[in-house]
């Protein structure tokens, strides 16, 4: 386990990623639609699943243990973080978040591609990580957006929409440290960019080289006489 409580990425895990299945990163500034957007996203594409994180936070109104986030206590959460259970985990507006090695890596192993949901602290502990994955910043188109869409969707006070604002000027800088950008202007067609990355990396050379050299193989198999 690393100094900072996260796992030192264990050889099946990485296994998991190399050449089986892919791992994708998503972020965005809060508010700007990331969870919808892949919610869309994993609902048309195959073999693609969206990790469910751990909070520390309570529920909402609304939301599912085990179908929107597995809540937990923060002291259970912190014993998860000593025991070196999570590939990343972050403090977010005082709650801990936190995706958990072992569910995303059983994922993995099953053929399914996966998706992270993820903050741009989340994503900075998975690179650190080294384990190999493609990483998407969605973007709203303009501040003055985002800030009519965290007040319409929440009931926030003046001073938490304040507080994510400010985390979200010092978020959207970051979008160099991502492989690649989604404008979130309106649903569906991000969705569509969002699929159309998916299916590029499941084409990349890293991906599709085991598979091409088991074709290659084919054309020059000595060929049985008849």
């Amino acid at each position: 386990m690393s100094s900072d409580g996260l796992p030192s990425t264990p050889r099946r895990f990485r296994e998991c990623v190399e050449g089986r299945a892919l791992l994708f990163i998503v972020s965005a500034p809060s508010g700007a639609g990331k969870t919808t957007l892949v919610e869309r996203l994993v609902e048309q594409t195959p073999r693609l699943k969206m990790s469910r994180s751990y909070t520390s936070r309570p529920a909402r109104e609304g939301e599912i243990d085990g179908v929107d986030y597995n809540f937990v206590s923060r002291a259970r959460f912190e014993r998860m973080i000593e025991a070196g259970e999570f590939l990343e985990c972050a403090e977010v507006f005082g709650n801990l978040y936190g995706t958990r090695a072992a569910d995303t890596e059983q994922v993995l192993a099953s053929g399914y591609d996966v998706v992270l949901v993820i903050d741009v602290q989340g994503a900075r502990k998975v690179r650190q990580t080294g384990v190999p994955a493609t990483s998407i910043f969605v973007m709203p188109p303009s501040m003055e957006i985002l800030e009519h869409r965290l007040r319409g969707r929440s009931k926030d006070s003046e001073d938490a929409i304040q507080r994510r604002l400010q985390v979200a000027r010092e978020e959207v800088a970051s979008f160099v440290e991502y492989d690649f950008v989604v404008v979130n202007d309106e649903v569906t067609t991000a969705v569509d960019r969002l699929q159309a990355i998916v299916e590029a990396s499941r084409c990349r050379l890293d991906a599709m080289h085991a598979q091409a050299d088991s074709i290659v193989r084919t054309f020059f198999a000595r060929r049985e006489e008849p």
